[in-house]
């Protein structure tokens, strides 16, 4: 891997893995694209930048990591435990599940989601605005709605938003709690990467991580600020379209 391929895949990282658009479903077309080779030097890669997003949420909301928010973080492990239990039992299924028509085609039906939820979004039903003040029964919710995104091409960040929604959260505090929650779900799978792929570190490019974890960094932290920015004046009907458009691309593409 190079500098340039660092810096791209850093920039594509950053940039999707809080947004409801699938980051995986991105990073695989990237790196296609860029001609790279699914290397296990290449994959260590990968988790570095996973964990230079996650470092990024923790400079982002600073002001919740402390043990005087340990209400809004059991709430946070609540929703985390489906994933973890259903990624756990079942991850050869899912693993088998992968293939370019399922990503394309959870694209297109999680952007039609978005629109159906949009269309129907009324302010007044969705009165929790503070993510602080999630409930113990909404973060169930969101817990189970976030499984879907076991499926490739759903997106986590989008299976989150769209749970949150469902139960009542509004569009900024859905996006916070997704961020949040990305924290524990993306430790565990980074951590159990790193496990298996420790060994192929000494394969890779040192300057190449380092460019491709400042950059993610950066882009993740910029992402979720200009998010944040984006949703006090407008909807989730940009994504959902994107989601359908892209799905479709992939779909000609195959």
């Amino acid at each position: 891997m190079d500098i340039f391929q660092s810096i791209v895949l850093g920039i594509v990282e950053g940039m999707t893995e809080f947004l409801p658009i699938s980051s995986t479903g991105h990073m695989i077309v990237v790196a296609d694209w860029l001609g790279m080779q699914q290397t296990e030097a290449n994959t260590a890669f990968e988790v570095i930048i996973q964990l230079a997003a996650i470092l990024a949420v923790v400079f982002n909301y600073k002001e919740k990591f402390s043990l005087q928010k340990i209400d809004l973080w059991t709430k946070v492990f609540i929703a985390f435990l489906p994933i973890a239990i259903v990624g756990f039992l079942f991850s050869h299924q899912i693993k088998a599940l992968f293939s370019v028509p399922v990503v394309a085609t959870m694209f297109i039906v999680g952007g039609v989601v978005f629109l159906i939820l949009e269309y129907f979004y009324k302010e007044e039903r969705h009165t929790t605005t503070d993510v602080e003040a999630v409930t113990l029964r909404q973060a169930v919710w969101i817990g189970v709605a976030q499984v879907f995104a076991l499926i490739p091409g759903t997106s986590r960040a989008g299976s989150t938003i769209v749970g949150a929604l469902l139960v009542g959260l509004s569009r900024k505090a859905a996006a916070e709690f997704s961020f949040l929650l990305a924290v524990p779900v993306m430790l565990a799978a980074s951590g159990y990467d790193l496990l298996k792929h420790y060994q192929d570190f000494s394969e890779a490019n040192f300057i190449a991580l380092g460019v491709g974890f400042v950059t993610a960094f950066v882009t993740a932290w910029l992402t979720m600020m200009f998010f944040i920015k984006f949703l006090e004046k407008f909807t989730f009907v940009a994504f959902g379209i994107y989601r359908i458009l892209f799905g479709l691309l992939l779909l000609w593409l195959m």
